[in-house]
């Protein structure tokens, strides 16, 4: 299976302190990776700087084989879709519009745009004649979360980064939607790279879980060989699901 992602001893630094530190592993294609790991670990940079929001201090980061600096940046974002806690929606567009704004961007035809954005609410579970004419505020937390999902995959995009989407939902809401996930990610084969702080979380959606400590990877595992990582923050994670 090919790789789609790649990080090749990738650091970031920010006035001279580092916040990765020589980051090496792969993403194949298809594949969903967790990285797990407490705030301030280096989560949330690692996805910045496979979208290119962040360019590497050192090191080199590829997609689809090649060095994101040597993409255009929007056009590296446009292939790939972003989902954070935040969810991010335009309180001022109806979920319609937030759903179709990329492949608006992209120029679809109107029928087209229609017809994907009507595709991806029924696929996240939102009748699409119920739902196409609101508005942000007028949906719940688990619901404005699905419109995210869906217009993260509005265009069809290689990979999606999600970042701790579902923390800020309670904690019935959260299982629902981990489930759903799940199932969403069996059906569409898509490359995912997956942030939490969860351990649970991390068991139910990764096909292996990266373990990050101040900024470095230490380890990348399936779930079953989690348990067996030789490590004090492994055996911490561990713990917590005990």
């Amino acid at each position: 299976m090919s790789n789609i992602v790649e990080f090749r001893r990738a650091s970031f630094a920010i006035n001279g302190r580092a916040l990765l530190d020589d980051l090496s592993f792969n993403v194949a294609t298809g594949e969903t990776i967790v990285l797990l790991g407490r705030s301030g670990s280096g989560k949330t940079t690692t996805l910045k700087l496979i979208n290119r929001l962040l360019e590497p201090t050192s090191g080199e980061v590829f997609v689809d084989g090649r060095k994101t600096t040597d993409w255009d940046p929007i056009r590296l974002r446009r292939r790939i879709g972003y989902v954070i806690q935040e969810i991010g929606l335009f309180p001022h567009f109806t979920v319609a519009r937030n759903v179709g704004l990329v492949p608006t961007l992209e120029s679809w035809s109107e029928d087209r745009i229609k017809q994907r954005v009507d595709d991806m609410l029924a696929l996240v579970g939102l009748e699409p004649s119920r739902f196409r004419p609101r508005y942000p505020r007028e949906l719940s937390g688990g619901q404005r979360q699905r419109v995210g999902v869906a217009r993260a995959l509005a265009s069809d995009p290689a990979i999606l980064l999600l970042d701790e989407p579902f923390g800020a939902l309670d904690p019935i809401t959260r299982s629902e939607m981990q489930k759903e996930f799940r199932a969403l990610q069996k059906r569409l084969g898509k490359t995912m790279i997956f942030v939490t702080h969860d351990m649970r979380e991390a068991f139910i959606l990764g096909d292996r879980i990266g373990l990050m400590k101040d900024g470095r990877l230490l380890a990348l595992v399936s779930a079953d060989e989690f348990s067996r990582v030789d490590h004090p923050e492994a055996r911490a994670f561990a713990e917590s699901c005990a």
